[in-house]
Protein backbone atom coordinates (compact mmCIF):
# COMPACT_ATOMS: atom_id res chain seq x y z
CA UNK A 1 0.00 0.00 0.00
CA UNK A 2 0.96 3.20 -1.20
CA UNK A 3 0.99 6.23 1.50
CA UNK A 4 1.64 10.31 0.24
CA UNK A 5 2.84 12.73 3.07
CA UNK A 6 -1.07 13.68 3.28
CA UNK A 7 -2.47 10.19 4.03
CA UNK A 8 0.48 9.57 6.60
CA UNK A 9 -0.15 12.12 8.34
CA UNK A 10 -4.26 11.82 7.77
CA UNK A 11 -3.98 8.33 8.95
CA UNK A 12 -1.15 9.20 12.29
CA UNK A 13 -4.12 11.73 13.42
CA UNK A 14 -6.53 9.12 13.28
CA UNK A 15 -4.64 6.40 15.11
CA UNK A 16 -3.93 9.23 17.93
CA UNK A 17 -7.59 10.35 18.29
CA UNK A 18 -8.89 6.72 18.40
CA UNK A 19 -6.24 6.25 21.19
CA UNK A 20 -6.81 9.02 23.08
CA UNK A 21 -10.56 8.67 22.92
CA UNK A 22 -10.62 4.73 23.39
CA UNK A 23 -7.98 4.91 26.44
CA UNK A 24 -10.13 7.51 28.30
CA UNK A 25 -12.94 4.72 28.59
CA UNK A 26 -10.76 2.24 29.10
CA UNK A 27 -9.06 3.52 31.92
CA UNK A 28 -12.13 3.30 33.97
CA UNK A 29 -11.66 -0.42 34.04
CA UNK A 30 -8.93 -0.10 35.67
CA UNK A 31 -7.07 -1.33 32.56
CA UNK A 32 -3.62 1.14 31.68
CA UNK A 33 -4.80 3.48 28.96
CA UNK A 34 -1.17 2.34 26.96
CA UNK A 35 -2.70 -0.88 26.52
CA UNK A 36 -5.14 0.53 24.09
CA UNK A 37 -2.45 2.57 22.21
CA UNK A 38 -1.39 -1.13 21.45
CA UNK A 39 -4.32 -2.35 20.38
CA UNK A 40 -5.12 0.35 17.77
CA UNK A 41 -1.79 -0.06 16.21
CA UNK A 42 -2.31 -3.94 16.15
CA UNK A 43 -5.95 -3.43 14.12
CA UNK A 44 -3.84 -0.67 12.00
CA UNK A 45 -1.02 -3.65 11.20
CA UNK A 46 -0.56 -5.80 8.62
CA UNK A 47 -2.77 -8.76 10.00
CA UNK A 48 -5.33 -5.45 11.36
CA UNK A 49 -8.28 -4.06 9.80
CA UNK A 50 -5.95 -1.23 8.78
CA UNK A 51 -3.24 -3.13 6.90
CA UNK A 52 -0.50 -1.12 7.18
CA UNK A 53 2.51 -2.97 6.45
CA UNK A 54 5.22 -2.68 9.21
CA UNK A 55 8.05 -5.24 9.98
CA UNK A 56 11.14 -3.18 10.60
CA UNK A 57 13.01 -3.71 13.08
CA UNK A 58 15.24 -1.40 13.32
CA UNK A 59 12.61 1.24 12.67
CA UNK A 60 10.88 0.36 16.01
CA UNK A 61 14.22 0.24 17.69
CA UNK A 62 14.95 3.91 17.32
CA UNK A 63 11.50 5.10 17.78
CA UNK A 64 11.65 2.81 20.76
CA UNK A 65 15.11 3.96 22.08
CA UNK A 66 13.55 7.63 21.24
CA UNK A 67 11.02 7.51 22.90
CA UNK A 68 12.17 5.99 26.25
CA UNK A 69 15.02 8.53 26.47
CA UNK A 70 12.26 11.27 27.00
CA UNK A 71 9.90 9.17 28.94
CA UNK A 72 12.89 8.53 31.34
CA UNK A 73 13.42 12.33 31.20
CA UNK A 74 10.30 13.36 32.19
CA UNK A 75 9.94 10.97 34.71
CA UNK A 76 13.35 12.18 36.24
CA UNK A 77 12.70 15.69 36.11
CA UNK A 78 9.37 15.22 38.10
CA UNK A 79 10.91 13.23 40.92
CA UNK A 80 12.45 15.24 44.00
CA UNK A 81 15.22 14.22 45.20
CA UNK A 82 14.62 14.76 48.58
CA UNK A 83 11.60 12.35 48.34
CA UNK A 84 13.17 9.67 47.14
CA UNK A 85 16.24 10.29 49.33
CA UNK A 86 14.81 8.28 52.39
CA UNK A 87 14.54 5.02 50.01
CA UNK A 88 17.52 5.34 47.78
CA UNK A 89 18.61 1.94 49.47
CA UNK A 90 15.45 0.30 48.61
CA UNK A 91 14.62 1.35 45.28
CA UNK A 92 18.30 0.97 43.68
CA UNK A 93 18.51 -3.20 45.38
CA UNK A 94 15.12 -3.42 43.82
CA UNK A 95 16.26 -1.83 40.37
CA UNK A 96 19.90 -3.70 40.65
CA UNK A 97 19.69 -7.19 42.69
CA UNK A 98 15.64 -7.42 42.16
CA UNK A 99 16.11 -7.38 38.22
CA UNK A 100 19.03 -9.33 38.29
CA UNK A 101 17.26 -12.30 40.40
CA UNK A 102 13.86 -11.89 38.46
CA UNK A 103 16.04 -12.60 35.25
CA UNK A 104 17.73 -15.75 36.18
CA UNK A 105 14.70 -17.23 38.27
CA UNK A 106 12.89 -16.93 34.39
CA UNK A 107 15.50 -17.52 32.84
CA UNK A 108 15.91 -21.00 34.48
CA UNK A 109 12.27 -21.68 34.37
CA UNK A 110 12.32 -21.16 30.10
CA UNK A 111 15.08 -23.46 30.23
CA UNK A 112 13.73 -26.37 31.38
CA UNK A 113 10.16 -25.08 30.10
CA UNK A 114 10.77 -24.71 26.38
CA UNK A 115 14.39 -25.63 25.82
CA UNK A 116 16.16 -22.90 25.54
CA UNK A 117 19.36 -22.69 26.49
CA UNK A 118 20.60 -21.43 29.25
CA UNK A 119 21.69 -18.33 27.68
CA UNK A 120 18.98 -17.95 26.23
CA UNK A 121 16.82 -18.18 28.66
CA UNK A 122 18.44 -15.68 30.23
CA UNK A 123 18.19 -13.31 27.43
CA UNK A 124 14.36 -13.78 28.06
CA UNK A 125 14.35 -13.28 31.74
CA UNK A 126 16.47 -10.48 31.53
CA UNK A 127 14.06 -8.65 28.29
CA UNK A 128 11.03 -8.99 30.86
CA UNK A 129 12.68 -7.90 34.41
CA UNK A 130 12.05 -4.23 34.25
CA UNK A 131 8.66 -3.22 35.51
CA UNK A 132 6.78 0.24 34.62
CA UNK A 133 5.41 2.11 37.32
CA UNK A 134 4.19 4.87 34.92
CA UNK A 135 1.43 2.26 34.13
CA UNK A 136 0.92 1.17 37.69
CA UNK A 137 0.58 5.35 38.65
CA UNK A 138 -1.87 5.97 35.37
CA UNK A 139 -4.22 3.38 37.40
CA UNK A 140 -4.00 4.90 40.77
CA UNK A 141 -4.20 8.19 39.95
CA UNK A 142 -7.47 7.28 37.41
CA UNK A 143 -9.10 5.33 40.70
CA UNK A 144 -8.07 8.44 43.02
CA UNK A 145 -5.74 6.14 45.07
CA UNK A 146 -3.54 7.00 47.54
CA UNK A 147 -0.57 4.84 48.70
CA UNK A 148 1.00 4.70 52.30
CA UNK A 149 4.14 4.97 53.90
CA UNK A 150 6.75 5.08 51.16
CA UNK A 151 5.54 2.96 48.70
CA UNK A 152 4.64 5.42 46.01
CA UNK A 153 8.77 6.99 46.08
CA UNK A 154 9.97 3.87 45.89
CA UNK A 155 8.21 2.85 43.19
CA UNK A 156 8.90 5.68 41.48
CA UNK A 157 12.86 5.53 41.97
CA UNK A 158 12.63 1.73 40.61
CA UNK A 159 10.45 2.46 37.34
CA UNK A 160 13.08 4.94 36.38
CA UNK A 161 16.29 3.45 37.48
CA UNK A 162 15.48 -0.42 36.65
CA UNK A 163 15.36 -0.18 32.99
CA UNK A 164 19.34 0.46 33.06
CA UNK A 165 19.89 -2.35 34.60
CA UNK A 166 17.64 -4.34 32.41
CA UNK A 167 19.22 -2.63 29.27
CA UNK A 168 22.89 -3.96 30.13
CA UNK A 169 21.55 -8.05 31.08
CA UNK A 170 20.01 -7.61 27.21
CA UNK A 171 22.76 -6.23 25.51
CA UNK A 172 25.29 -8.00 27.50
CA UNK A 173 23.19 -12.32 26.70
CA UNK A 174 22.57 -10.92 22.81
CA UNK A 175 26.37 -10.40 22.73
CA UNK A 176 26.94 -13.85 24.71
CA UNK A 177 24.22 -15.70 22.87
CA UNK A 178 25.81 -14.76 19.61
CA UNK A 179 29.84 -15.45 20.16
CA UNK A 180 28.27 -18.82 22.32
CA UNK A 181 30.52 -18.13 25.00
CA UNK A 182 30.32 -16.30 28.25
CA UNK A 183 32.91 -14.29 29.57
CA UNK A 184 31.65 -13.49 33.45
CA UNK A 185 35.17 -11.19 33.54
CA UNK A 186 34.55 -8.92 30.81
CA UNK A 187 30.84 -8.46 31.68
CA UNK A 188 31.58 -7.48 35.10
CA UNK A 189 33.65 -4.50 33.51
CA UNK A 190 31.39 -3.94 31.00
CA UNK A 191 28.82 -2.94 33.66
CA UNK A 192 30.84 -1.48 36.16
CA UNK A 193 32.15 0.90 33.27
CA UNK A 194 28.66 1.58 31.95
CA UNK A 195 27.16 2.30 35.39
CA UNK A 196 30.22 4.65 36.36
CA UNK A 197 29.98 6.52 33.01
CA UNK A 198 26.31 6.42 33.02
CA UNK A 199 26.32 8.10 36.85
CA UNK A 200 28.81 10.19 36.44
CA UNK A 201 27.90 11.70 33.25
CA UNK A 202 24.53 12.04 34.29
CA UNK A 203 25.25 14.33 37.69
CA UNK A 204 27.49 16.45 35.38
CA UNK A 205 25.01 17.09 32.71
CA UNK A 206 22.30 17.94 35.18
CA UNK A 207 24.33 20.30 36.83
CA UNK A 208 25.75 21.93 33.59
CA UNK A 209 21.68 22.12 32.35
CA UNK A 210 20.82 23.99 35.76
CA UNK A 211 23.70 26.32 35.70
CA UNK A 212 22.98 26.72 31.33
CA UNK A 213 19.36 27.64 31.73
CA UNK A 214 19.55 29.94 34.54
CA UNK A 215 22.00 31.95 32.29
CA UNK A 216 21.72 31.80 29.13
CA UNK A 217 18.60 34.35 29.36
CA UNK A 218 17.06 33.38 25.88
CA UNK A 219 15.14 36.34 24.16
CA UNK A 220 11.89 33.90 23.21
CA UNK A 221 10.49 31.66 25.69
CA UNK A 222 9.23 28.82 23.66
CA UNK A 223 13.63 28.20 23.25
CA UNK A 224 13.90 27.09 26.96
CA UNK A 225 11.94 23.23 25.80
CA UNK A 226 14.13 22.90 22.64
CA UNK A 227 17.46 23.57 25.09
CA UNK A 228 16.04 21.28 27.44
CA UNK A 229 15.74 18.60 24.89
CA UNK A 230 19.33 19.23 23.31
CA UNK A 231 20.56 18.81 26.56
CA UNK A 232 18.69 15.75 27.28
CA UNK A 233 19.60 14.00 24.03
CA UNK A 234 23.64 14.91 24.76
CA UNK A 235 23.09 13.21 28.06
CA UNK A 236 22.06 10.26 26.73
CA UNK A 237 24.29 10.00 23.52
CA UNK A 238 27.66 11.63 24.94
CA UNK A 239 27.16 8.56 27.59
CA UNK A 240 26.64 6.11 25.03
CA UNK A 241 29.49 7.26 22.90
CA UNK A 242 31.70 7.42 25.96
CA UNK A 243 30.84 3.47 26.84
CA UNK A 244 27.99 4.27 29.39
CA UNK A 245 24.33 3.27 29.92
CA UNK A 246 23.03 6.52 28.91
CA UNK A 247 19.66 5.52 30.09
CA UNK A 248 21.52 6.04 33.59
CA UNK A 249 22.62 9.16 32.42
CA UNK A 250 19.66 10.77 31.19
CA UNK A 251 17.38 9.76 34.30
CA UNK A 252 20.08 10.93 36.81
CA UNK A 253 20.80 13.98 34.78
CA UNK A 254 16.63 14.82 34.64
CA UNK A 255 16.66 14.29 38.50
CA UNK A 256 19.56 16.38 39.39
CA UNK A 257 17.75 19.12 37.11
CA UNK A 258 14.39 18.35 38.93
CA UNK A 259 15.86 18.63 42.49
CA UNK A 260 16.88 22.23 41.91
CA UNK A 261 14.62 25.37 41.33
CA UNK A 262 15.62 26.20 37.40
CA UNK A 263 13.64 29.38 35.54
CA UNK A 264 10.39 28.06 33.80
CA UNK A 265 10.34 25.01 35.73
CA UNK A 266 6.77 24.27 36.08
CA UNK A 267 6.64 25.23 32.56
CA UNK A 268 8.99 23.00 31.52
CA UNK A 269 7.86 19.73 33.36
CA UNK A 270 4.37 20.07 32.15
CA UNK A 271 6.03 20.72 28.44
CA UNK A 272 7.81 17.48 29.23
CA UNK A 273 4.86 15.62 30.40
CA UNK A 274 2.94 15.76 27.83
CA UNK A 275 6.09 15.16 25.31
CA UNK A 276 6.62 11.51 27.60
CA UNK A 277 2.86 10.98 26.79
CA UNK A 278 3.22 11.82 23.17
CA UNK A 279 6.16 9.56 22.99
CA UNK A 280 4.48 6.89 24.85
CA UNK A 281 1.65 6.74 22.48
CA UNK A 282 3.82 6.74 19.89
CA UNK A 283 5.80 3.92 20.81
CA UNK A 284 2.93 1.57 21.77
CA UNK A 285 1.23 2.26 18.05
CA UNK A 286 4.39 1.36 16.72
CA UNK A 287 5.24 -1.67 18.92
CA UNK A 288 1.89 -2.93 17.83
CA UNK A 289 2.07 -2.15 14.31
CA UNK A 290 5.64 -4.39 14.41
CA UNK A 291 3.28 -7.21 15.67
CA UNK A 292 2.31 -10.00 13.91
CA UNK A 293 -0.91 -11.46 16.55
CA UNK A 294 -1.01 -15.10 14.67
CA UNK A 295 2.90 -15.46 15.83
CA UNK A 296 1.84 -14.19 19.00
CA UNK A 297 -0.78 -16.75 19.36
CA UNK A 298 0.84 -19.16 18.55
CA UNK A 299 3.29 -19.15 21.49
CA UNK A 300 0.29 -18.56 23.85
CA UNK A 301 0.21 -21.25 26.13
CA UNK A 302 3.84 -21.13 26.86
CA UNK A 303 3.86 -17.21 27.02
CA UNK A 304 0.82 -17.56 29.88
CA UNK A 305 2.91 -20.18 31.61
CA UNK A 306 6.00 -17.90 31.70
CA UNK A 307 4.08 -14.70 32.74
CA UNK A 308 2.09 -16.60 35.18
CA UNK A 309 5.81 -17.95 36.83
CA UNK A 310 6.68 -14.14 36.29
CA UNK A 311 4.31 -12.42 38.39
CA UNK A 312 3.71 -15.14 40.85
CA UNK A 313 7.21 -16.30 41.27
CA UNK A 314 9.66 -14.65 40.05
CA UNK A 315 9.13 -10.88 40.66
CA UNK A 316 8.60 -12.11 44.03
CA UNK A 317 12.03 -13.56 44.70
CA UNK A 318 13.40 -10.69 43.11
CA UNK A 319 11.66 -8.34 45.64
CA UNK A 320 11.58 -10.28 48.71
CA UNK A 321 15.90 -11.03 47.59
CA UNK A 322 17.04 -7.72 47.43
CA UNK A 323 14.58 -6.69 49.96
CA UNK A 324 16.04 -9.83 52.68
CA UNK A 325 17.43 -7.11 55.29
CA UNK A 326 15.00 -4.18 54.20
CA UNK A 327 12.48 -3.03 57.17
CA UNK A 328 9.45 -3.06 55.33
CA UNK A 329 7.07 -4.85 56.13
CA UNK A 330 5.64 -7.87 54.26
CA UNK A 331 2.58 -6.43 53.23
CA UNK A 332 4.44 -3.41 51.53
CA UNK A 333 7.01 -6.36 49.71
CA UNK A 334 3.53 -8.49 48.49
CA UNK A 335 2.37 -4.89 46.93
CA UNK A 336 5.76 -4.38 44.80
CA UNK A 337 5.99 -8.02 44.42
CA UNK A 338 2.15 -7.43 42.24
CA UNK A 339 2.84 -4.23 41.05
CA UNK A 340 5.67 -5.47 38.56
CA UNK A 341 4.05 -5.08 35.38
CA UNK A 342 5.26 -5.57 32.22
CA UNK A 343 5.23 -2.23 30.02
CA UNK A 344 6.79 -1.13 26.59
CA UNK A 345 9.98 -1.85 27.77
CA UNK A 346 10.72 -5.39 27.73
CA UNK A 347 9.21 -5.32 23.85
CA UNK A 348 11.49 -2.64 22.61
CA UNK A 349 14.26 -4.84 24.34
CA UNK A 350 13.13 -7.50 22.35
CA UNK A 351 14.09 -5.89 19.24
CA UNK A 352 17.60 -6.49 20.03
CA UNK A 353 17.89 -10.17 19.07
CA UNK A 354 15.74 -9.85 16.24
CA UNK A 355 18.45 -7.53 14.61
CA UNK A 356 21.42 -9.59 15.95
CA UNK A 357 19.87 -12.01 13.91
CA UNK A 358 19.35 -14.85 17.14
CA UNK A 359 17.86 -18.50 16.29
CA UNK A 360 15.17 -17.79 19.05
CA UNK A 361 14.49 -13.95 18.25
CA UNK A 362 11.11 -14.52 16.44
CA UNK A 363 9.92 -16.71 19.41
CA UNK A 364 11.33 -14.58 22.01
CA UNK A 365 9.93 -11.65 20.61
CA UNK A 366 6.47 -13.01 20.26
CA UNK A 367 6.60 -14.28 24.15
CA UNK A 368 7.58 -11.19 25.01
CA UNK A 369 4.66 -9.69 23.79
CA UNK A 370 2.34 -11.84 25.16
CA UNK A 371 4.15 -11.52 28.52
CA UNK A 372 3.94 -7.77 28.29
CA UNK A 373 0.75 -7.85 27.56
CA UNK A 374 -0.92 -10.30 29.65
CA UNK A 375 0.63 -8.12 32.75
CA UNK A 376 -0.74 -5.42 32.13
CA UNK A 377 -4.21 -6.61 31.88
CA UNK A 378 -4.06 -9.31 34.71
CA UNK A 379 -1.92 -7.01 37.25
CA UNK A 380 -3.62 -3.78 36.17
CA UNK A 381 -7.11 -4.52 36.67
CA UNK A 382 -6.66 -6.35 40.17
CA UNK A 383 -3.52 -3.59 41.44
CA UNK A 384 -6.56 -1.72 43.52
CA UNK A 385 -8.33 -4.41 44.82
CA UNK A 386 -4.89 -6.19 46.14
CA UNK A 387 -4.04 -2.53 47.71
CA UNK A 388 -7.39 -2.47 49.40
CA UNK A 389 -6.68 -5.89 50.72
CA UNK A 390 -3.18 -5.10 51.89
CA UNK A 391 -4.72 -2.59 53.71
CA UNK A 392 -2.19 0.29 52.12
CA UNK A 393 -4.31 2.93 50.97
CA UNK A 394 -4.53 6.58 52.25
CA UNK A 395 -8.34 7.40 53.26
CA UNK A 396 -9.12 10.75 51.48
CA UNK A 397 -8.12 13.96 52.61
CA UNK A 398 -9.71 16.37 54.10
CA UNK A 399 -8.60 19.26 52.17
CA UNK A 400 -7.71 22.47 54.28
CA UNK A 401 -9.36 25.87 52.51
CA UNK A 402 -8.31 29.28 53.51
CA UNK A 403 -8.97 32.97 51.86
CA UNK A 404 -10.43 32.91 48.38
CA UNK A 405 -12.98 30.13 47.17
CA UNK A 406 -10.64 29.24 44.81
CA UNK A 407 -10.30 25.21 43.78
CA UNK A 408 -6.89 23.33 43.80
CA UNK A 409 -5.21 22.82 40.77
CA UNK A 410 -2.90 20.55 42.01
CA UNK A 411 -5.19 17.53 44.45
CA UNK A 412 -1.73 16.56 45.97
CA UNK A 413 -1.81 20.02 48.04
CA UNK A 414 -3.73 19.71 51.14
CA UNK A 415 -2.13 23.31 52.43
CA UNK A 416 -3.39 26.71 50.95
CA UNK A 417 -1.75 30.04 52.92
CA UNK A 418 -2.15 33.87 51.94
CA UNK A 419 0.91 35.59 53.09
CA UNK A 420 2.44 39.15 52.95
CA UNK A 421 5.74 39.68 52.47
CA UNK A 422 7.35 42.24 55.00
CA UNK A 423 8.26 45.89 53.11
CA UNK A 424 12.02 44.94 53.92
CA UNK A 425 11.75 41.24 52.92
CA UNK A 426 15.02 39.52 53.02
CA UNK A 427 13.68 38.45 49.59
CA UNK A 428 12.95 41.63 48.06
CA UNK A 429 14.48 42.04 44.46
CA UNK A 430 15.50 38.58 44.04
CA UNK A 431 13.73 36.04 41.36
CA UNK A 432 11.80 32.62 42.83
CA UNK A 433 14.57 30.93 41.13
CA UNK A 434 16.96 31.31 43.32
CA UNK A 435 15.57 31.93 46.94
CA UNK A 436 15.60 27.86 47.17
CA UNK A 437 11.56 27.48 47.08
CA UNK A 438 10.81 23.33 47.77
CA UNK A 439 9.77 21.53 44.94
CA UNK A 440 6.82 20.37 47.33
CA UNK A 441 4.99 24.02 47.49
CA UNK A 442 3.45 26.26 45.08
CA UNK A 443 3.65 29.94 44.60
CA UNK A 444 0.24 29.87 43.26
CA UNK A 445 -0.10 33.42 43.00
CA UNK A 446 1.41 36.62 43.33
CA UNK A 447 -0.65 40.01 43.81
CA UNK A 448 1.37 43.70 43.87
CA UNK A 449 -0.61 46.40 44.43
CA UNK A 450 -4.12 45.83 41.63
CA UNK A 451 -1.63 43.23 39.55
CA UNK A 452 -2.46 40.18 39.49
CA UNK A 453 1.15 38.30 38.24
CA UNK A 454 1.49 34.08 37.41
CA UNK A 455 4.80 33.34 38.33
CA UNK A 456 7.13 31.68 37.18
CA UNK A 457 11.27 31.03 38.05
CA UNK A 458 12.58 34.56 36.92
CA UNK A 459 9.74 36.45 38.55
CA UNK A 460 11.12 39.33 40.49
CA UNK A 461 9.61 39.42 44.23
CA UNK A 462 9.19 42.30 45.99
CA UNK A 463 8.35 44.03 49.61
CA UNK A 464 4.70 43.59 50.28
CA UNK A 465 3.62 41.25 47.65
CA UNK A 466 0.44 39.23 48.20
CA UNK A 467 1.51 35.26 47.61
CA UNK A 468 -0.83 32.42 47.47
CA UNK A 469 1.19 29.45 48.41
CA UNK A 470 0.14 26.13 47.96
CA UNK A 471 1.88 23.47 49.96
CA UNK A 472 1.46 19.15 50.11
CA UNK A 473 1.89 19.45 53.98
CA UNK A 474 2.84 21.46 57.25
CA UNK A 475 6.01 20.95 56.81
CA UNK A 476 6.40 22.07 52.86
CA UNK A 477 5.15 25.00 53.69
CA UNK A 478 7.21 25.42 56.61
CA UNK A 479 9.86 24.92 54.21
CA UNK A 480 8.33 27.47 51.74
CA UNK A 481 8.21 30.20 54.72
CA UNK A 482 12.11 29.69 55.46
CA UNK A 483 12.83 30.26 51.66
CA UNK A 484 10.93 33.56 52.19
CA UNK A 485 12.71 34.52 54.81
CA UNK A 486 9.87 34.38 57.29
CA UNK A 487 10.37 31.19 59.53
CA UNK A 488 8.18 30.83 62.63
CA UNK A 489 5.46 33.81 61.11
Amino acid sequence: MHFDVEHGLLVASILLLLSILGGKTTSRWGVPTLIFFLLVGILAGSEGIGGIPFDDPHMAQFIGITALNFILFSGGLSTDWHTIRPVIRTGLALSTLGVLLTAVSVGVFVHYLLGFTFPEGLLLGSIVSSTDAAAVFSILRGKGIGLKGALRPVLELESGSNDPMAYFLTISLTAVVKEGHFPAGELLLLFVKGFLIGGAMGYCTGKLSFWLINRIQLNNQGLYPVLLMALAMFSYAATEFLGGNGFLAIYICAVVLGSSNFIHKRSLIQFYDGIAWLMQIILFLALGLLVFPSKVLAVAWDGLLISAFLILIARPIGVFGSLLFNKANRRSKLFLSWVGLRGAVPIVFATYPKIAGLAQSDMIFNLVFFIAVTSVIIQGTTLPAVAKMLHLIVPGRAKRRMGSDLEFIDPTMSVREEILLPHHSVVNGRRIVEINFPKTAKILLVVRGKDYITPVGSTVLRGDDKLLILAENERAFSLAMSSLGMAGS
